[in-house]
């Protein structure tokens, strides 16, 4: 299903105001946490570490990252959307990270313009980065495939991330509300694309229920990695309904979904040797030292940035050094020297 589809046309306007709806109203969770708060990281007042020391460098989808953090999925298609995606991919090339972009399904759409294609386009300023498209699994079908290969050449993505949000499509006005078929598409069109594949949902988390559907036809996933998205941080729910009636009608399904740390924990025992991202509510370096000893591999970043990219890319930059230097600290604090070591210390139950 592409841009043609009703509202399709509207696409632009529609990310706009989600960028607005993002900055301008609260839309966190207002009564489900991430649960990583119920979990301490261990300290170590003896540590055998030297802080200058500590390797942050992870291997993901086949890059090497200078610290196991991603840009996480945001924006595209508005004129706004191109200067935020340019500020942040600056960010992810100085600090050698990674970066996920917004839904690309705008792009399969030549009717909404090139303008709407390049606010995705950044490998000029970020050449070296992890880049990762994005597509809902709505549009993931085998006669899209062409068009999404040519989406993901046209930006040099590395890899693509398959959204998968049926909560928010529920409340986005002509949102893609027919999942049916869409597990055995999953299964079919990641085997003929050439790119690795991410499952991500968008903040409602994935859980033990989902890595079961998952493998229901095949032994092992069809998914190069996961990224759980959990509950805790932005409610995409709560987000559209800002956008459609201008106001929360429906509270408890804002606040629906799965905490990031319940969703990290569940798919790891499910799967142990899969790469995990953590997203959903990871505001510190403290949130993402406490999701990689529960077993991720690299954490993500978005609504947080929102602001500072819109302002520059310097201060995208500076958000993420902060974010990068306490990550640090808390692996000197354990005294732990690299991530490995760390997911061998885990954390403590409060």
């Amino acid at each position: 299903m592409d841009g043609s589809t009703p509202g399709g046309r509207d696409i632009p306007r529609r990310k706009r105001r989600h960028i607005d709806v993002c900055l301008e109203e609260d839309v966190s969770f207002q009564r489900v946490s991430t649960g990583l708060e119920r979990y301490r990281l261990p300290y170590n007042a003896l540590t055998q570490t030297n802080l200058d020391d500590i390797d942050l460098s992870a291997e993901f989808l086949g890059s090497r990252l200078r610290a196991p953090v991603l840009v996480g999925a945001m924006t595209g298609g508005a004129k706004l959307s191109g200067t935020i995606n340019r500020n942040l991919a600056t960010a992810a090339q100085a600090l050698g990270i990674g970066m996920m972009l917004g839904s690309q399904r705008v792009m399969l759409d030549s009717a909404l313009g090139e303008q709407a294609a390049d606010s995705f386009v950044v490998r000029d300023v970020a050449p070296d980065v992890l880049l990762i498209g994005n597509i809902g699994l709505s549009q993931l079908t085998k006669d899209a495939v062409p068009d999404i290969v040519q989406a993901l050449d046209r930006v040099g993505a590395n890899a693509l991330a398959v959204h998968t949000n049926p909560l928010q499509e529920a409340m986005q006005h002509h949102g893609d509300t027919d999942f049916a078929g869409s597990l055995d598409r999953l299964h079919d069109v990641t085997a003929m694309l050439k790119y690795p594949v991410l499952l991500k949902e968008v903040g409602h988390g994935i859980g033990a229920t989902a890595v079961t559907d998952l493998l229901r036809l095949t032994d092992e996933p069809p998914v190069a990695a996961i990224d759980v998205a959990g509950a805790g941080g932005t409610s995409w729910s709560r987000v559209e309904q800002f956008v459609r009636y201008g106001e929360v009608r429906y509270p408890d399904l804002a606040d629906w979904g799965i905490p990031t740390a319940q969703a990290l924990v569940e798919v790891r025992t499910a799967l142990p040797k899969i790469p995990l991202v953590a997203s959903g509510g990871i505001r510190t370096g403290m949130d993402a030292a406490k999701a990689i000893a529960l077993g991720a591999d690299v954490v993500a970043v978005a609504r947080p940035l929102l602001a500072a990219a819109i302002e520059s890319a310097g201060a995208a930059t500076e958000w993420l050094q902060r974010f990068i230097d306490e990550l640090r600290i808390c692996l000197h604090g354990c005294g732990t020297a690299d991530l490995r070591g760390l997911r061998r210390l885990g954390v403590t139950p409060i």
